[in-house]
């Protein structure tokens, strides 16, 4: 159920057929009217394809063909077209003008044309042998960012070791191919839909994103925000402390021609199953003086669903909370954060627009819903919301915590009885979010073979579930010592300062290796070691203590807890939630926070936080156990 449409004179083009050869017709109907086309990068291109291109290459952009298609996959339902044109030529000609939309319709049923309004534009003018680039022309309905350029767009196969292996095209995983790739190495993502948008809306403190030097990819930013404990006079709490909202598509397209600038390649497929590898003989090694060499340490081989492999030096799963291939503890009993969410447009609402919500805790809307409302004592809910007008706003519905997770029905429901209450009238629904963020528990065992980012290696914030500055604010350390160990590693004070090379044995043969499962190696430890450094890991241990006593708490006990958090001061709250705070000044948090808190919380608190406390110091005091047993 595929349908082309020729969006320069809106005529259609084919009308329903099967992808293939629906594709294969329009193709040689564009190739009769003097259009070549090409599908570049494809193992199976012909050798006189091949040296086409080589000869382009040597020519500087001197094109000798006639002009082409070139069709990159942004991922369903979205083909772009990218038309090249000979050299001299002042401008494309009709054929090479034609601009092709590939939309697949749910169900397979054939599309009756394209949205209003929407296509490809081209982007800037063509100049003397160079190209068009066409953009999706519509931001607000695009589902997957703009592919800019065929460079790195296909994988060069399982004959090429890189350096690295990104199995997951998220922001940290994007974050991480991108540094690593600037200074020179050979990286590759492997993700099924590598320009896709992604699919959760990101709420951000602007603060965060400015020292990240994201503050470009903001779509939307409130000056304060607003925090409802209960309906009573005093229930309300005005944090002047900026927020905004990221623009999906903005930072996707920022990291991904990032990613594309430097050549890192990327392969669309899932990665289907991994396996490592390590010499017969020198396992472990770290490297010699021209660098990490895989003859001493070894490589691992991820094998794609499409059925190629690829082999790389390092492999990284930044695949979140999916955990692909970085295994976690058998104890592993996280909370969940979990959130029902939509972007509507409405008649009007009671917020104040130049505010975002940022917790409203008010139960008024369950007052005649005594089965709902009882839910809602016992594991609480609030209403998150980001107002972009008095006609359209971002609600989410949100569990902080909870174990198990609140079901999304239930989430729904609970929404849909606040804005009954409320008297907003939904008269569309642009789009529907369905979260859960585990959060807290053990960290996965560290280390281990496969270096991990983000939900992978338990970065969320265990008592808050705030992760995306988080996660890409470690990206330029993980990716530094990764570009560290690559290029032969810096010795320690005290080392030589020569790095071992390969044996004579391993340089005559360096073919033989011996899988060895998920244990880590020297190289993996010194990596998971910049991921997970003791101050980080007494730090976490502190929030995962946090989350124990937020799990506890019913509405009420909640709200007093909230009433004592945001009457700390700006550098002790803000500092929690953005995981700034050292464990010392996590004790002096941790005191503050008891000593605003009621008489009734201090008791709640000292009951209920005592057994986790004393899990807490013990476990900074002994230190968190890091050894990575393989017979687990």
């Amino acid at each position: 159920g595929w349908r082309f449409q020729d969006l320069r004179d809106r005529e259609s083009i084919a009308k329903s057929a099967s992808y293939p050869e629906n594709l294969k017709a329009e193709l040689e109907r564009l190739r009769g009217r003097g259009v070549e086309n090409r599908v570049l990068g494809q193992r199976s291109a012909t050798p006189e394809a091949r040296r086409e291109r080589e000869r382009e290459r040597e020519g500087e952009g001197q094109v000798r063909a006639p002009p082409y298609l070139r069709l990159t996959l942004l991922g369903s339902p979205f083909v772009a077209v990218r038309v090249g044109m000979p050299l001299g030529a002042t401008r494309l000609p009709a054929a090479g003008r034609t601009r092709i939309l590939c939309q697949q319709q749910p169900g397979g049923r054939p599309s009756s044309g394209a949205p209003a309004g929407f296509g490809f534009r081209c982007a800037g003018g063509a100049a003397a042998g160079g190209t068009r680039r066409l953009r999706l022309a519509s931001p607000a309905s695009a589902s997957s960012v703009e592919a800019p350029g065929a460079r790195g767009t296909e994988a060069q196969g399982a004959q090429t070791t890189y350096d690295l292996v990104v199995v997951g095209a998220g922001p940290s995983g994007l974050a991480v191919a991108e540094r690593v790739a600037s200074r020179g190495r050979k990286v590759v993502v492997v993700d099924p839909n590598p320009t896709g948008l992604w699919p959760n809306n990101y709420g951000v403190w602007i603060d965060e994103f400015e020292a990240l030097g994201l503050e470009d990819c903001l779509d939307k930013t409130w000056s304060e925000a607003t925090v409802f404990l209960d309906s009573g006079e005093e229930g309300e709490r005005t944090l002047r402390r900026p927020y905004g909202r990221v623009d999906r598509k903005k930072l996707k397209t920022k990291l991904y021609e990032a990613c594309v600038e430097h050549k890192v390649v990327f392969k669309e497929a899932l990665a289907a199953d991994v396996k490592h590898f390590t010499p017969c003989s020198g396992a472990g090694a770290k490297g010699h003086s021209d660098g990490l060499h895989v003859s001493t340490c070894g490589f691992s081989r991820v094998t794609c669903s499409d059925g190629e492999e690829l082999r790389g030096k390092l492999l990284l799963d930044a695949t979140g909370h999916a955990k692909k291939f970085v295994r976690f503890r058998d104890d592993y009993d996280p909370g969940y954060q979990g959130a029902y969410g939509v972007l509507v447009t409405v008649d009007s609402h009671p917020f104040d627009v130049d505010k975002m919500l940022f917790m409203d805790w008010r139960d008024d809307h369950l007052r005649n819903l005594p089965e709902l409302k009882a839910r809602n004592d016992r594991t609480p809910t609030f209403l998150y919301a980001m107002p972009f007008s008095e006609t359209e706003i971002f609600f989410e519905e949100t569990s902080l915590v909870a174990r198990p997770a609140v079901p999304f029905d239930d989430l729904k429901e609970r929404m849909e009885a606040r804005l009954k209450h409320l008297g907003i009238t939904v008269k569309g629904v642009h789009e529907e979010e369905f979260c859960l963020i585990p959060m807290g528990s053990s960290l996965p065992y560290v280390p281990q073979r496969a270096l991990g980012i983000g939900g992978t290696a338990g970065m969320v914030h265990p008592s808050t579930g705030y992760m995306v500055s988080r996660m890409l604010g470690a990206a330029p350390g993980l990716a530094d010592t990764i570009v560290d160990i690559l290029a032969g590693g810096q010795p320690k004070i005290g080392e030589g300062v020569s790095m071992p090379s390969p044996t004579p044995r391993q340089a005559q043969d360096p073919g033989k290796f011996v899988e060895t499962g998920d244990r880590a190696t020297p190289v993996s430890a010194e990596v998971w070691e910049s991921v997970w450094p003791e101050e980080r890991l007494s730090q976490r241990e502190f929030f995962n203590f946090g989350m124990e006593v937020l799990l506890s708490l019913d509405l009420a006990k909640t709200r007093e807890f909230f009433k004592a958090f945001f009457s700390l001061t700006d550098y002790h709250w803000q500092g929690f939630l953005s995981s700034r705070l050292s464990l010392p000044e996590l004790v002096v948090f941790g005191l503050s926070l008891f000593s605003k808190s009621s008489w009734q919380m201090r008791g709640s608190l000292v009951g209920l936080g005592l057994p986790g406390l004393v899990g807490m110091i013990t476990a900074v005091v002994t230190g968190t156990d890091k050894k990575y047993d393989n017979n687990k």
